[in-house]
């Protein structure tokens, strides 16, 4: 049983959080949320009056409009629409359109290059089950994703190649993807900081960090069903492959995503403490940038706790 606890802080306050984070972005530290567009958050984060047509809610008003209120408070957030498709030119232009000058997007990279193997979801039509043969290519990556983002350079934070659950079957063990991982970020140009999310826990190695270090891609400290807790992986040796950092608050250990969302949907409420997630958090938001300096850049998801706001104030020391 999921412990109940208040709908939305009693000193919560936004503009103090907009403060606050500002501050930790002028010490490059960007913190943010996985993801914008939650009715959850309306009354929180979003003025209802907004998004209101002669007294009556517009989602889609909502879901066009939402980011530029919501880059009034935070200095970043990552696309998880990324992930489900390539964006477009038109798309693109109207998200940078509505946020600030130094606002930051972090883009997950669509699955048409993460996947190993297509899940037997209805969006993937006959492909479900077939192996994909788009699996790093770095050609469609560089043509369908670089090439649109380039002129967005300066408001493009890490890429993020979040790759699924793994088959160990599917390779012909965890060197074979190391192999295919290497080949893939020798082929893709310098300049971008690129970033993986692994979510199989036995390709989780020192083989797997020492690759990343060589091509200077960061590892994705991700709090996720199937991996070690964020606090754990702060503790590998070498954990730190790149000159910047990116973490992702997803979900508690052992919890899958689709009992996250029936538990906490529609994210208007914290149900549960993380603490350790908590705790690993504030380390790497307020301790390590004081150790090695390098850029940091936070996520906060709703399905961690029930409501990424209220967990991000939780986060203060202001």
């Amino acid at each position: 049983m999921l412990e109940m606890l208040d709908l939305f802080p009693a000193d919560f306050d936004r503009d103090r959080l907009a403060s606050g984070l500002q501050e930790l972005r002028e010490k490059r530290i960007y913190v943010g949320t996985s993801s914008w567009k939650y009715e959850g958050w309306l009354g929180m984060l979003y003025d209802r009056a907004n998004y209101e047509n002669r007294g009556r809610f517009s989602k889609m008003r909502f879901d066009q409009e939402c980011i530029s209120e919501y880059s009034q408070f935070f200095p970043t957030v990552c696309v998880d629409a990324g992930y489900y498709r390539f964006p477009d030119e038109r798309y693109l232009e109207k998200l940078i359109r509505q946020v600030p000058s130094d606002f930051v997007f972090t883009w997950k990279i669509t699955d048409e290059i993460t996947l190993r193997r297509f899940p037997k979801l209805p969006r993937f039509g006959e492909r479900k089950g077939e192996l994909n043969p788009n699996f790093l290519n770095a050609d469609l990556c560089c043509q369908s994703i670089l090439r649109l983002l380039e002129s967005y350079r300066e408001q493009t934070g890490p890429l993020i190649f979040e790759f699924a659950e793994f088959r160990l079957s599917d390779f012909r063990g965890c060197d074979d993807f190391l192999e295919q991982l290497d080949h893939f970020f020798s082929s893709l140009p310098s300049g971008w900081s690129y970033a993986v999310e692994i979510r199989t826990e036995e390709f989780f190695t020192a083989a797997y960090l020492a690759l990343l270090a060589r091509h200077r891609v960061a590892h994705v400290l991700s709090q996720w069903s199937y991996m070690p807790e964020v606090n754990e992986q702060l503790n590998q040796p070498n954990i730190s492959t790149a000159d910047f950092k990116v973490a992702r608050f997803l979900l508690r250990r052992g919890r899958s995503y689709e009992r996250a969302v029936q538990l906490f949907s529609p994210y208007r409420e914290t149900k549960e403490v993380n603490e350790p997630a908590r705790a690993a958090a504030r380390s790497l938001i307020f301790d390590l940038p004081q150790k090695d300096g390098k850029p940091i850049f936070c996520y906060i998801n709703n399905r961690l706790e029930g409501n990424a706001l209220n967990t991000i104030w939780s986060l203060r020391t202001w």
